[in-house]
């Protein structure tokens, strides 16, 4: 007996033969709106057949909303359909309409659906621009053709296009607002970012809605856009539909999101190969974001030509100069062929627009002339010494660079007047730590930068502030941060590359030798003052007298400390925190005094930091001796190694426990930032880094900087900063709890527990790096430099504590340097085990394993 096929069962295995035809087309021949057309095309075939089968009343409609009723299916995407009837359905019509909906789910659909009459459509397209939205692309599937044309009817009688064109501009906004106002996202959406899909239907809906035309080609007939934006439209629309296929035939579901761990694959479906300077990924982000940075500025011009359309203005020129008016607000050229007759009109806009901040935009006109004379910037253009000038007048303008800046670069002026700029425009970091594409990060750097300049955001990093108050010719600045990255991902030392960039760009535009000079360190160096705060200990004279003969002057001291600070700041809202602010600013503080004539003292020093310790002891209202035992116990390295306030606190919390046969353990609310500072007081013993690291693990704090020492009578006196972001202000209800907890720990001294290998991020699993571990003497040959380089993860820190314990390696300082996704730990040292080659290089294999997942 031959076996019985359901008809749900043979619909879905029609459907899905027909989608792996059409998949496997799209793979053979890449066209894109052909496979979006076929899959819509098949799915009404099935809908058609099964709307039949149900034999409903001839009243009815099925009706395709949304992208189904434009004629575009992804592979993966909701089909949504309207059931449409003439009256509310009795209780037998609609039991067979759920029968209905439960087949259409059976053969594998993602149906979406609603079951309205017409005046149902309409009160809800009232109440809901979605609806509203859905409904202006339905098309008739089967059934009443009558009905459907009446839905459609009403439907135009009752839009009204000024409101539609409002409400969809505000969903517009809004989005663009959640997605960070950005089409340079490290992981967009193709749909939903700015500059992706969703800008270019909203485009086409509100077109629409106004009775302009159904297409690209129809708004450049009503010459809303030319006939070449009509085209450019027509060909980044296309790159998103085909980015938006792959996802989610490589995926299986439906995604439209560019993740890291897709970015790779679907890079090689495009056919881009991975090569020594740039991965496969890279190339396809570049290309995502040139397409959404033309998606956003032709948007720009539209959605301007449709709202003059639709809220017309009288519009009265009120001439800026000779080749500019203001019109309504914005800036518009007073000719149509101002750029073409004075080219260097291309660069006066943007300074025009910096000295008149009152201005809120371009007009469409302006844009549209300034989009297409853009091609007019070539090599003899930016030779004119007029326009070097021009371009430098715009640096130096006391307010609007960062909106210019960004302007230039939106509009493709900045990267066609420095084409090595252009290079890195849409580039992406795979370093771990940078959160923006290069050429985003260097116009961060430069509105962090000018804040600095500010008034109104002196509060955020005083001294900075305080110092840029004084620091003349800031913009000098700006064009070192301009080309601090605009190396990268040419292969060799970014840092030099970028000076020798800077350098000819310094020389053609007339600067001085000594500011010529200035922005080349700079470029050069801009590296290298977070290495020695962060990597280096600050209390060895030499390491401090190093870098003081590195920068030379006040001057160059004061421009490398503010490029680092907006450098770091500009990265990443992860990686700057306020300890990596003090050990800048520390760092700056010292060397200034050695620049001043200071000479690097180690007494002097020490005789400081005590003094300023007693002080603070005072306030405490101890006796004036109470320092003394506990100071007798204490070597210059410790003093050195802490601040004046940190040893005041240690001071009054030990003064009267220096021969305590249990665990102190003190806990206060970090005096620099978020966190906690822990000290702990204990006989020493085996283990107790590890120890210590151990219980940070099980709580998850991250630690952020550790001071290790041993006093003279054999007690470790250890100091950890540690934060955990989930206790932000919470911080306080947890001292006690921290102080209880790791003394307990200490007492017992239970075994201890394996690492825990926690997970990496899915950043970190897309672009692992290679562990890197380095060993090897100081410049003293008293201690060992430790330097590891890894993924970060939980557990990371405590898996290498408990290598050092294996050892028996005696840590003295740890610095602790978290980039993002990044760790670059440096360890000070010392152990027998360390005396053997041997041994250091079975120490090192170790410290690898542990670093890898």
């Amino acid at each position: 007996m031959a076996a019985v096929v359901s008809p749900a069962l043979a619909y879905k295995e029609e459907l899905k033969a027909a989608q792996q035809d059409i998949i496997a087309a799209f793979n053979a021949d890449n066209k894109a709106e052909q496979l979006l057309h076929d899959l819509c095309r098949s799915v009404d075939g099935v809908l058609t057949k099964i709307w039949k089968n149900f034999d409903f009343p001839k009243g009815m409609a099925l009706v395709a909303v949304g992208g189904y009723g434009r004629g575009e299916l992804f592979p993966h995407s909701d089909v949504d359909v309207l059931i449409l009837l003439e009256q509310a359905p009795e209780r037998a019509l609609r039991e067979k309409l759920e029968n209905l909906v439960q087949v259409l789910w059976d053969i594998g659909l993602d149906i979406g659906h609603s079951i309205r009459t017409i005046e149902e459509c309409l009160q809800e397209s009232k109440a809901d621009i979605t609806v509203q939205t859905s409904l202006l692309e339905a098309r008739l599937v089967s059934g009443s053709r009558k009905l459907f044309l009446e839905l459609q009817q009403r439907y135009a009688a009752v839009m009204n296009p000024q409101h539609f064109f409002q409400e969809k501009l505000l969903e517009l906004q809004q989005r663009h607002v959640k997605y960070e106002d950005t089409p340079y996202s490290l992981e967009p959406n193709c749909k939903e970012s700015p500059g992706g899909l969703r800008d270019l239907q909203v485009i086409l809906w509100v077109a629409k809605a106004a009775g302009l035309g159904n297409s690209w080609r129809e708004l450049a007939e009503r010459e809303l856009i030319t006939a070449t934006e009509a085209r450019q439209l027509k060909r980044n629309e296309r790159a998103f539909k085909d980015i938006r296929i792959r996802l989610h035939i490589h995926t299986g579901r439906r995604e439209d999101r560019l993740v890291f761990d897709v970015q790779t694959p679907i890079a090689e479906t495009f056919g881009f190969k991975t090569t020594d300077a740039r991965r496969a990924s890279e190339y396809l982000m570049q290309r995502y974001y040139w397409a959404a940075k033309a998606v956003t500025q032709l948007n720009t011009i539209l959605l301007q030509n449709i709202e003059a359309t639709l809220f017309p203005q009288p519009a009265v020129p009120q001439p800026i100069n000779e080749r500019f008016n203001e019109v309504n607000g914005f800036i518009d050229i007073a000719r149509d062929d101002v750029f073409e007759q004075s080219p260097s009109a291309l660069l006066e806009i943007f300074l025009v627009m910096a000295q008149h901040t009152e201005l809120k935009g371009m007009t469409a006109r302006c844009l549209r002339a300034l989009w297409h004379a853009r091609l007019l910037i070539d090599a003899g253009f930016r030779h004119d010494i007029f326009n070097r000038a021009l371009f430098l007048q715009i640096l130096q303008s006391p307010q609007g660079i960062t909106h210019a800046l960004r302007r230039m670069n939106q509009m493709n002026i900045l990267g066609r007047y420095l084409p090595n700029f252009r290079r890195i425009v849409g580039q992406m970091q795979h370093d771990l730590f940078h959160a923006y594409t290069v050429d985003q990060h260097i116009l961060m750097v430069i509105r962090n930068l000018r804040r600095f300049t500010m008034t109104e955001h002196a509060h955020e990093y005083p001294y900075c502030s305080q110092l840029m108050a004084n620091f003349n010719q800031p913009w000098v600045l700006y064009i070192a941060a301009l080309f601090h990255d605009i190396a990268k991902g040419r292969g060799g030392d970014h840092s030099v590359l970028g000076s020798t960039d800077a350098k000819k760009f310094c020389h053609d535009h007339g600067i001085s030798k000594a500011n010529s000079e200035l922005i080349m360190f700079l470029v050069q160096n801009h590296l290298t003052m977070s290495q020695v705060a962060q990597k280096q200990d600050l209390s060895d004279p030499d390491v401090v007298q190093g870098f003081a003969s590195l920068v030379k002057d006040e001057r160059h001291l004061t421009a490398l400390y503010l490029l680092t600070v907006a450098d770091i700041r500009g990265t990443s809202p992860k990686v700057w925190n306020a300890w990596k602010g003090k050990l800048l600013e520390d760092l700056y503080r010292i060397t200034l005094r050695i620049l001043g004539g200071e000479t690097p003292s180690t007494d002097r020093e020490l005789k400081n930091r005590q003094e300023e310790a007693l002080k603070a002891l005072r306030l405490y209202g101890l006796p004036g001796n109470a320092h003394e035992q506990l100071w007798q116990q204490l070597d210059m390295a410790y003093f050195l190694r802490h601040d004046a306030a940190d040893i005041a606190w240690q001071t009054r919390s030990l003064h009267d426990k220096l021969d305590s046969a249990v665990p102190v353990v003190k806990c206060r609310l970090s005096p620099i930032g978020e966190g906690l500072q822990v000290a702990v007081y204990v006989k020493d013993q085996a283990d107790l880094f590890a120890r210590i690291c151990n219980y940070f693990d099980s709580k998850n704090f991250s630690i952020l900087d550790a001071k290790i020492h041993t006093t003279k009578g054999g007690y470790a006196l250890d100091t950890f900063l540690v934060i955990e972001p989930t206790f932000a202000n919470h911080y306080r209800d947890i001292i006690n709890l921290v102080e209880h907890e790791l003394a307990e720990i200490l007492i017992h001294q239970t075994p201890l527990s394996p690492p825990n290998r926690g997970r990496l991020s899915r950043m970190s699993r897309t672009f692992p790096i290679v562990p890197t571990v380095d060993l090897r003497p100081d410049d003293r040959g008293q201690y060992y430099l430790l330097s590891v380089n890894a993924n970060d993860r939980n557990g990371l820190l405590y898996s290498i504590a408990g290598v050092l314990a294996k050892y028996r390696i005696n840590l003295h300082t740890a610095k602790i340097m978290t980039l993002g996704e990044r760790v670059e730990d440096v360890f000070l040292i010392d152990g027998l085990a360390l005396q053997s080659p041997r041994n250091q290089i079975q120490l090192e294999t170790d410290l690898l394993d542990a670093l890898r997942i």
